[in-house]
C-alpha cells in the first residue's frame, strides 16, 4: 500500500520543495540493481505512431527515491515529448480545491456525530499520539529547510473533525515515522508535473478531481467503519509492539527500483487504498474487508482503466500529429483489463519499451 494516498495533495502541495535532499544518493534495495542504464528494467510503454506516444508507470513516493533508476529510455520519452498527460491536474489550484471539498461531511456535520464513540475516541487519542512524536520522526534536514513539526501536523491533520471517515482512514493509514520523514520531496507523478510546466509542455489531466473521489465516498457506512476499524487496530498494534506491517513503503521503492513488473505489488499504489484482507480476521469480516477490496478493485482499477484508455484513444484520434506521454500509477498498465488493453481491444499496439530503443 502506498502511504502516499493522494488525498495529501494539498499538503505536498503547501510542503517547500527545498526540503528535498539532494539527488544522487542512490535509494537502497535489497535486489540486485542493475549498474548499468542498459540492464534496467522499464516502466514504459509506447503506442507505434508517428510521433510516437509513451506509457510511464509512476508510483506515489518522493521521486528522489526512485529517480536515480528510472532508466535513460523513460527521461528521454518524456524530454521528447510535446505534451504530458496525467491522472490529475496536479499544478491546478482548482484540482486542491475539489478534493479538499471532496473530503468534507455535509455542512452542520462533525466527525464527532458520525462516528461510534469507541472508535472517536481511539482516533483522538491516536491523533495525540502522533502529534507527540512526530517532533522526534522530523529529520534533520527538514528542520534545517523551515519543515518544522506542527506545521506539518496541521498540514496533514488540519480540520479533521469536519472530513469524512473514509479520508480519516487514509490520513491515519498515512501518519508514520517513515511517511514523515519524506515529507518536503515531490512524490513522482508530482515532480513530473512541475518539470513539465517547468519545460513549458503542453499538460492535461485525464480524470477530474470528482471522478476519482466520488468512488471512496460511495463505500457504505458500516464499511467505512469496519476500515477505519482495521487501520486504527494495526496503529494500535504497531504502536504496542506486537506487529509489523508486511509489506512497506520500502518494499514499494525496492520493487520499482527493480523493475519488479508485478501487478499485486503496485494495484495498491495505484488504487490509493490499503488492503484490509487478513488470514486472522473473522469469517464475517473477511467476507467484509473482500467486498471492499472488491469494490475498490473495480471502482479505483478496472472502471478508470476503462475510461482514461478511451480518452487516451480519443487523443491520438483528435491530434494524430503530437506526441504524448502520459504519466499514470504503475498499476494502471499491469494485471487485467489495464488501460493497454483498453487500447489494444480498440486496435493500438501497445509496447514494452527496452532501453536500447533510443
Amino acid at each position: 500500500m502506498s502511504p502516499w494516498s493522494w488525498f495529501l495533495l494539498p499538503t505536498l502541495c503547501l510542503l517547500p520543495t527545498s526540503a528535498a535532499p539532494q539527488r544522487g544518493a542512490l535509494a537502497s534495495a535489497n535486489c540486485e540493481l542493475k549498474p548499468q542504464q542498459s540492464e534496467l528494467n522499464s516502466f514504459l510503454w509506447t503506442i507505434k505512431r508517428d510521433p510516437p506516444s509513451y506509457f510511464f508507470g509512476t508510483i506515489h513516493v518522493p521521486y528522489t527515491r526512485v529517480w536515480d533508476f528510472v532508466p535513460d529510455n523513460s527521461k528521454e520519452a518524456f524530454q521528447q515529448s510535446g505534451v504530458v498527460y496525467f491522472e490529475l491536474d496536479l499544478t491546478n489550484p482548482y484540482t486542491i480545491s475539489a478534493l479538499a471539498r471532496c473530503q468534507m461531511l455535509p455542512p452542520g456535520e462533525n466527525l464527532q456525530d458520525v462516528l461510534p464513540r469507541d472508535i472517536y475516541c481511539r482516533l483522538k487519542r491516536h491523533l495525540e499520539y502522533v502529534k507527540l512524536m512526530m517532533p522526534s520522526w522530523m529529520t534533520a534536514d527538514q528542520r534545517g529547510k523551515g519543515l518544522y513539526a506542527d506545521y506539518l501536523f496541521n498540514a496533514i491533520v488540519g480540520n479533521w473533525e469536519r472530513k469524512r471517515p473514509i479520508w480519516i482512514m487514509l490520513m491515519v493509514n498515512s501518519l508514520t515515522e517513515v511517511v514523515v520523514k519524506s515529507r518536503g520531496v515531490p512524490v513522482l507523478d508530482l515532480y513530473l508535473a512541475q518539470e513539465a510546466e517547468r519545460l513549458r509542455k503542453q499538460t492535461g489531466a485525464m480524470e477530474k478531481v470528482e471522478e476519482q473521489c466520488h468512488p471512496l465516498n460511495g463505500l457504505n457506512f458500516s464499511q467505512v467503519i469496519f476500515a477505519l476499524n482495521q487501520t486504527l487496530l494495526q496503529q494500535e498494534s504497531l504502536r504496542a509492539g506486537r506487529l509489523q506491517i508486511p509489506y512497506t513503503t520500502e518494499d514499494l521503492i525496492k520493487h520499482y527500483n527493480c523493475g519488479d513488473l508485478s501487478s499485486v505489488i503496485f494495484s495498491h499504489d495505484s488504487s490509493q487504498v490499503p488492503n484490509f484482507i487478513n488470514a486472522t480476521l473473522p469469517p464475517q469480516e473477511r467476507v467484509t474487508a473482500q467486498e471492499i477490496d472488491s469494490y475498490f478493485r473495480q471502482e479505483l482499477l478496472y472502471k478508470r482503466n476503462e475510461r482514461m484508455g478511451k480518452r487516451v484513444k480519443a487523443l491520438l484520434e483528435e491530434f494524430p500529429d503530437k506526441g504524448f506521454f502520459f504519466a499514470f500509477g504503475a498499476g494502471h498498465f499491469m494485471g487485467n483489463n489495464t488501460v493497454l488493453d483498453v487500447l489494444r481491444r480498440e486496435g493500438y499496439e501497445a509496447l514494452p519499451m527496452n532501453t536500447v530503443t533510443f
